[in-house]
């Protein structure tokens, strides 16, 4: 019972980690990547759908990003969904291609950057301190029920926090190297 509430626990906070990651994935650095675009929606065929089910995206050089849509007229689509995006890029049109230059960031915009990771890396802090919380409710709620004894309790609670603090310190590794990606010019 014990190890269902560890397993479900870790899980959750795997994937507050992911999102974590994710998260700043699409903060723009100075280097062109195409996770840059993962959360760009494009208005093709009807609906609103991810850019990479219409295009694929590549980066030729540290400086660029290489759109190739699969489908000719879905180009004008794609450089809307870009203009009216809040990335501040500006694309050229090239046939089927879609080019965008990644400008390089000013010293202030680097420090506008860091602190917009520092705020969501404590928002995603205060999620894994959520799930640590329902956790160690679950644990008591086995004791209740008889499950477990006070030891029992004590001993899931330390291992609950060891989880916490692992994957905290994992979200604060992740925040240094995306600082350092971000500051590098």
């Amino acid at each position: 019972m014990l190890e269902d509430v560890y397993k479900d626990t870790e899980t959750k906070m795997n994937k507050a980690l992911e999102a974590t990651r994710s998260d700043f994935a699409s903060i723009r650095t100075g280097r062109a990547a195409p996770s840059l675009l993962d959360r760009l929606m494009v208005e093709a065929y009807g609906s609103q759908v991810p850019l990479k089910q219409v295009a694929s995206v590549s980066s030729p050089d540290g400086r660029s990003l290489l759109i190739t849509a699969f489908d000719k007229n879905t180009v004008g689509a794609i450089r809307k969904a870009i203009e009216t995006s809040d990335l501040g890029l500006n694309p050229n049109i090239d046939g089927a291609h879609v080019r965008l230059s990644i400008p390089p960031l000013t010293e202030e915009r680097r420090k506008d950057l860091v602190k917009v990771i520092k705020k969501k890396s404590e928002e995603h802090k205060v999620a894994m301190r959520n799930i640590r919380h329902k956790a160690v409710d679950e644990i008591k709620a086995l004791q209740k029920s008889g499950d477990i004894t006070e030891d029992g309790v004590k001993r899931g609670g330390d291992h609950v926090q060891k989880l916490t603090d692992k994957f905290v310190k994992q979200i604060d590794d992740t925040v240094t190297s995306k600082e350092k990606e971000i500051m590098e010019v």
